[in-house]
Formats: structure tokens, C-alpha cells, sequence
């Protein structure tokens, strides 16, 4: 039988279960604490949304800034992005992404845009055409 060295580093001991681990009480605090931010959060969108204490054009920005708080907390409770020496590489790959998202949703709106100006007006349709209404 091999001895504890031997094994593989961070791996159970032969009479341990994974759950019996000793820092399972502290990712299960982790992941608790990301919940109830993470409620917290959206209680407030929710509340932000339909009350009137909010001013009116300030309501968007708001909502935006509990989205992006949101998703802070989400990367880093629960897909423990870090900036720890580990985390170097889910950075980059979550940074690229952003990057293609942004860029496809930035392409497409240009797409559309320039689809919609080489349209024809619908008053320039010949007389007996369809319209729409």
C-alpha cells in the first residue's frame, strides 16, 4: 500500500470521500454567500425596475450596473475566475470571448444598418404595390 506522499497531490486519502474533505464546508460558505449576493441582486433589479424612487432615465443605467455586478459575482463565486497564477488562463479565454460576442453583435448591428439604409422607403413603392401598415 502506497503511503499518503505517494498519492497524488490533493487527492483524498484511501478511508476519505471526496465530501469529507476539509474545505468542503468552505466552498459550500463560498457558493452560499454567491447566492445570497447574487438574490440580493436581483431583489434590487426588480425593485430598481418598478418603483418610482428611482429617476426615470436613471433606471437603465442602474439596471445595467446590477447586471454587470451580477455577473461579477457569478465569474467569481461560481466559476471561480480569480487572478490568482491559475486563474491567468480563464481570464484570457473569458476576455476572448467578450471580445467575439462584442464583435459579433457589433458586426451584425453594422450588418443591419447598412441593410436598412439601402432599402427602399416604403412611399417609393409603385402605386398598387402592398405596404405595410
Amino acid at each position: 500500500m502506497a503511503d499518503r506522499e505517494d498519492s497524488t497531490p490533493g487527492a483524498p486519502a484511501a478511508d476519505e470521500t471526496p465530501g469529507d474533505a476539509p474545505d468542503f464546508r468552505a466552498g459550500l460558505l463560498k457558493n452560499l454567500a454567491g447566492l445570497g449576493l447574487s438574490a440580493i441582486l436581483t431583489l434590487a433589479s426588480f425593485w430598481s425596475a418598478g418603483t418610482g424612487s428611482v429617476w426615470s432615465p436613471g433606471v437603465p443605467v442602474l439596471l445595467a450596473a446590477l447586471a454587470i455586478g451580477q455577473m461579477g459575482v457569478h465569474l467569481v463565486f461560481f466559476l471561480h475566475i480569480s487572478s490568482g497564477p491559475e486563474g491567468t488562463n480563464n481570464i484570457l479565454a473569458l476576455a476572448f470571448g467578450v471580445f467575439v460576442v462584442g464583435l459579433v453583435v457589433f458586426g451584425s448591428m453594422v450588418i443591419m444598418d447598412s441593410l436598412d439604409r439601402g432599402m427602399a422607403p416604403v412611399s417609393a413603392a409603385p402605386a398598387g404595390a402592398m405596404t405595410m401598415r
